[in-house]
């Protein structure tokens, strides 16, 4: 009887101390396992419950139920504490967080598309160019009409348009929409670029999708000639490209808002003698240019007779391919983190 009482005793304090002493959940938890648990010593201390005389049963049995319930009672006081620590902690952390001190090991880097387009904007902004913004859902008669491609045009069947169920609304194939609208709510001089997305109904492939960036360029005032469009352009791609010896060339081309159209090409920013980028010739087709045709002046209310402007437009997804030697256009919309690492 005296050993099963010391052993009462002796497990009695040594609970109640460790219990103490615990000061994380994972202490906790051990001392419960220790003492409450299937094989604990409170568990162990009540099997011997069966080996000794009835009448020292009637004693000991309640002092072992009371030990096991007083340190279940124990267990719960303190868990319940470390739980309302728990929460107090988080609620200062979200008081007082600070987006520095957390994530040391991981490090976030700018998409290849955002790179580009604050470059560009640094480089019009310096030549005095503001930067323009618009709508991705467009009309019909803003996409094409102010564009001077009518409904029976032949350039429509070179934009596979993505149209709405609602009657003339569509996403914008080009983000010469944004020079519309500037045109019509503002009144010349106007110099502006607008960098954005645009959709046409594509095969997606290597270098195609039925999402891409573009940049168009807008410059009215008057007396506005193509030596303006000539220079701008070329400056531009010199400082894009970063070499001051690139070299331009001019091609008469097609674009309904325009005439005179002309295709631009640039030497090839990365070689001298040909290479697979410029197919062997030297040369790079970049972008699309011209004056701006009467007919677009006259339906944003500008008198083409007082005033003459040039506009230009390049693929600035593929100015993005070209400058960072991305071979799959795929690649910019996916979230490879190999691949947006590097930038």
């Amino acid at each position: 009887m005296n050993n099963l009482e010391e052993l009462l005793h002796s497990i009695t304090h040594d609970y109640f101390i460790e219990l103490e002493k615990a000061q994380t959940m994972e202490q906790l938890e051990l001392v419960r396992v220790s003492y409450l648990g299937r094989q604990g010593k409170i568990a162990a201390l009540m099997g011997l419950l069966k080996n000794i005389p009835a009448e020292q049963k009637s004693v000991f049995g309640p002092l072992c139920n009371k030990l096991k319930q007083d340190a279940l009672n124990g267990y719960t006081v303190k868990q319940e504490t470390f739980l309302n620590q728990e929460i107090a902690q988080q609620q200062q952390r979200q008081e007082h967080f600070d987006v520095t001190a957390y994530y040391p090991h991981t490090q976030g880097s700018l998409h290849p598309y955002t790179h580009i387009i604050e470059e560009i904007e640094t480089i019009f902004m310096s030549m005095g160019f503001e930067i323009a913004t618009g709508p991705e859902v467009e009309t019909d008669s803003i996409n094409f009409e102010a564009l001077n491609i009518p409904k029976d045009h032949p350039a429509r069947d070179m934009h596979d348009t993505f149209w709405f169920d609602v009657p003339h609304m569509l996403l914008r194939t080009h983000t010469s929409t944004v020079q519309v609208h500037a045109m019509l709510n503002k009144r010349p001089p106007l110099a502006l670029i607008a960098p954005g997305r645009c959709y046409r109904h594509e095969a997606t492939d290597a270098s195609h999708d039925i999402m891409f960036m573009q940049c168009e360029g807008l410059l009215i005032d008057k007396n506005i000639s193509l030596a303006h469009l000539l220079s701008t352009t070329k400056s531009f791609l010199q400082a894009i490209f970063n070499k001051k010896d690139l070299k331009t060339r001019y091609r008469p081309g097609f674009f309904p808002f325009v005439e005179p159209g002309l295709e631009i090409d640039m030497s090839c920013p990365f070689c001298t003698h040909g290479c697979s980028t410029c197919k062997k010739t030297g040369w790079i087709e970049i972008c699309g240019a011209g004056l701006i045709h009467p007919n677009v002046l006259q339906y944003c209310n500008i008198d083409p007779e007082h005033y003459s402007g040039f506009a230009f437009g390049f693929g600035l997804t593929r100015l993005v391919m070209l400058k960072y030697g991305i071979n799959d256009i795929r690649l910019l919309h996916s979230a490879e983190l190999e691949f947006l690492k590097q930038f």
